[in-house]
């Protein structure tokens, strides 16, 4: 069972060559509606599976003696769909398919070597995930950056960066064993997606260093 919510909206996943039994990602992290995603499973267990709740649709037969039930998908589409958010994903979909995935990746991953080239020039930066002795591009790197810097907290690092209308993420980011594995109390995380520019990279970079002078 893979999670592709961080991997999905930013470059081309095919589940036949990952060979997973199930991949799942969530719909506003590609474009589309909150409160709906994609359930990718291979025939042989969603066959398996009994389905999680009951209503119209999803029943073949029923009678006193037994209860059959559709074949998947059908199975575990019980009454009336979410077909307005359904039909919004497909949209969102679509979209992303018209741009080209390899597009989206190219672009930010574009996004992402300039600003780590630039934040490389702030001082008592530490980054996660990135070597910090090294000088340029990062390779396979996706496009979100975690840091610290010095001892600001990052909490303050990212209300602060908000005042300035700049918004990244702060906290241990779903991921607390590897908070306590660097023995600190969280990061900050600026992340990128098709829309962002090579400006709004600058203004990140001026907004933290605006922030470092006042600590």
């Amino acid at each position: 069972m893979l999670d592709g919510a961080q991997s999905v909206p930013h470059f081309s996943v095919d589940v036949q060559e990952l060979d997973c039994e199930f991949l799942a990602f969530s719909g506003h992290k590609v474009y589309g509606p909150t409160g709906i995603g994609v359930l990718y499973g291979k025939e042989e267990w969603l066959d398996k599976l009994p389905p999680y709740q009951g209503g119209g649709e999803m029943i073949e037969r029923v009678s006193f003696s037994g209860t059959t039930f559709e074949r998947p998908p059908l199975k575990f589409e019980a009454g009336t769909p979410d077909y307005v958010a359904t039909h919004g994903l497909a949209t969102a979909l679509d979209y992303v398919t018209s741009l080209g995935m390899e597009n989206i990746h190219q672009h930010e991953q574009m996004l992402t070597d300039y600003a780590i080239e630039q934040m490389r020039n702030i001082p008592n930066i530490r980054f996660f995930g990135i070597p910090n002795d090294t000088k340029g591009a990062v390779a396979n790197h996706d496009a979100a950056i975690s840091f610290l810097i010095g001892d600001i907290h990052p909490m303050d690092l990212g209300t602060l960066l908000d005042q300035l209308g700049i918004a990244v993420r702060t906290g241990h980011h779903c991921a607390q064993p590897l908070m306590e594995r660097f023995d600190i109390l969280g990061t900050v995380r600026a992340s990128f997606a098709l829309y962002n520019t090579k400006e709004e990279v600058d203004a990140l970079v001026a907004g933290i260093n605006r922030v470092v002078k006042m600590f």
